[in-house]
């Protein structure tokens, strides 16, 4: 039986990278997919590739009303809603020093204050289909500092803790709602494009990052999407409040 027949998935950033590669496999396994993006060129073009199954809703997740006005079109669509995946984000980099006042409130808004809304906004729709799964990305930088990306890890470690905090209240409400939070590593995605073609040192920014990994390269959206799936899947039941990690053992 697929894994996520009759289950309907919302997902922010659902237009590329990981929210793109886990679109695919909702609708592979027998689930529907709302893919919920900025990007309404790549989002509409990739619900066509996906065929009924799928649907684009446009979202900016920084505003509330976009947000309800996802997850209503998402009912609307397919009469429940079972899962969320927040996908959506933005890295950069700067040190404390270095960031601005404006740089990060812009990180923290799309990364931490984006995945607080997602949450607050599904779990009602989730209640009433009986229950379901949130799945957050956070990164290896959730877990761990970088003096480089001092914005990005704080939004990253704001949405590991925002994470445990969902699930406690939905186990402790009875919702039947699990909240999981996943870390990857290096996944090789539009998000670091700009970082590969750049040199460190005597090499390219590809190498150094690939050598970050003991596994020696970098991850695939896939890889990661094969995460999430179990965790919208009724496999994953026992599941809450807990840090995934697919990092090519990176925070080992």
């Amino acid at each position: 039986m697929p894994r996520l027949e009759n289950k309907v998935v919302l997902l922010s950033g659902g237009a590329s990278g990981i929210g793109a590669a886990t679109a695919r496999m909702v609708v592979r396994e027998g689930g529907k997919a709302v893919l919920a993006d900025r990007d309404e060129a790549k989002g509409q073009a990739l619900a066509a590739e996906l065929g009924a199954a799928a649907h684009f809703v446009p979202l900016d997740v920084v505003n509330e009303e976009s947000w309800q006005a996802a997850v209503a079109a998402t009912v609307e669509k397919f009469g429940a809603m079972h899962g969320l995946l927040n996908a959506a984000g933005v890295g950069v980099r700067n040190s404390i020093e270095d960031c601005t006042l404006a740089e990060y409130r812009r990180v923290n808004d799309i990364n931490s204050l984006g995945t607080f809304l997602g949450c607050k906004h599904a779990i009602p729709a989730m209640k009433a289909a009986g229950g379901g799964s949130i799945v957050n990305i956070s990164s290896v930088l959730g877990l761990r500092g970088a003096s480089y990306a001092m914005a990005y890890c704080a939004s990253k470690g704001a949405v590991r803790t925002l994470t445990k905090n969902v699930a406690l209240h939905c186990a402790q409400q009875k919702y039947n709602i699990r909240c999981n939070s996943v870390h990857p590593g290096y996944i090789d995605t539009p998000m670091i494009a700009p970082r590969l073609d750049t040199n460190v040192g005597n090499m390219s920014g590809r190498q150094a990052l690939e050598e970050l990994h003991p596994l020696g390269r970098l991850g695939q959206a896939d890889e990661v999407a094969h995460m999430i799936l179990f965790l919208l899947s009724d496999e994953s039941t026992f599941s809450t409040g807990s840090e995934f990690v697919c990092d090519g053992g990176l925070t080992a």
